[in-house]
């Protein structure tokens, strides 16, 4: 038989001497509103969802029909034969959304550095007012400006000119993103490395972008979706092409640019392979996105 009265001085309470405490049972309101509460979550998610897929859904029915090996690596016919391709675009797209990456990526987390790490003064008020102000300009303004800055001294239009454009409209929305990550970065994780004797820079660009390098990759995806069916900056930097151009130096081709001149065209096998393009612009820059995700998530680019 256990020993209660030494159990007691050890300091054990019998739980039979501990006072039950009775919860009463959630009111039938209470539980009512937590249902409805989560109905209308579930229904804005839904509503938020519903215009992609069926937008998604539509190109689909439009666009899968056009799409054979000869659209993928052929170039556009004349006007009334029929087939042909936008291999070309699809080449030219990348070429200059390459282009702009290069240009637009660095420039973009450099500023948020700036913004985030050495920015609370009037200077990076400066800078952060000039990156709103940038971020809500028509695109179409933005490719006026390449054509002044780019065109008119090649004396010619180019693939050069039409990443200039779109590295322009990168630049304000990867800024802001590294800036608002790098801000939630805990100001310990800064502390510690200093005291270990680690330069600002050093700390900078080895441990705090580091730790954000998620949600810095994330902006960077975001600002690459929103260019990579820009239109309007290239009708004034990159113009078009009907045939393949493997030079940076000369009037490029893209899929946008592609879309928009079939779309406006009376030939309905134009019209499908328009459709066509846009289905395949679509699910590239979904998996561009879906790459790069895939890859943060395996620590392939965040280097964990």
């Amino acid at each position: 038989m256990p020993d209660t009265d030494s159990n007691t001085a050890a300091g054990f309470v019998p739980q039979s001497s501990i006072p039950q405490i009775s919860i009463p049972p959630i009111s039938l309101r209470r539980r009512v509103m937590d249902h409805v509460m989560t109905g209308v979550a579930v229904l804005t998610v839904a509503l938020v969802l519903l215009p992609l897929f069926a937008i998604f859904a539509y190109l689909v029915y439009k666009g899968i029909g056009s799409i054979n090996l000869a659209f993928l690596t052929q170039i556009p016919k004349p006007p009334g034969e029929p087939g042909g391709g936008m291999a070309n675009a699809i080449v030219g797209s990348m070429v200059i959304l390459a282009i702009a990456s290069l240009l637009g990526v660095p420039l973009g987390i450099g500023a948020g550095i700036f913004l985030s790490e050495y920015g609370r003064n009037r200077y990076g008020d400066i800078v952060r007012f000039v990156s709103d102000v940038l971020n809500g300009v028509p695109s179409i303004v933005i490719g006026i400006v390449a054509y002044g800055l780019v065109v008119m001294r090649q004396k010619h239009f180019s693939a050069l000119a039409g990443g200039v454009a779109l590295a322009i409209m990168m630049v304000p929305t990867i800024a802001r993103t590294t800036e608002q990550m790098l801000l939630l970065v805990p100001q310990a994780i800064r502390e510690a490395a200093y005291g270990l004797g680690v330069s600002r820079w050093r700390t900078t660009l080895s441990i705090t972008l580091r730790t954000a390098t998620s949600g810095v990759i994330t902006g960077v995806m975001l600002a690459f979706a929103r260019v990579a069916g820009e239109t309007a900056p290239l009708l004034f930097t990159a113009f078009g092409n009907q045939y393949w151009n493997w030079r940076t130096d000369q009037p490029t081709a893209a899929l946008s640019l592609q879309i928009f001149t079939y779309a406006i065209s009376p030939f309905d096998e134009w019209h499908r392979q328009a459709w066509a393009g846009a289905l395949v612009l679509i699910v590239l820059i979904v998996g561009a996105v879906a790459a790069v995700r895939i890859a943060v998530k395996h620590g392939t680019l965040a280097g964990a």
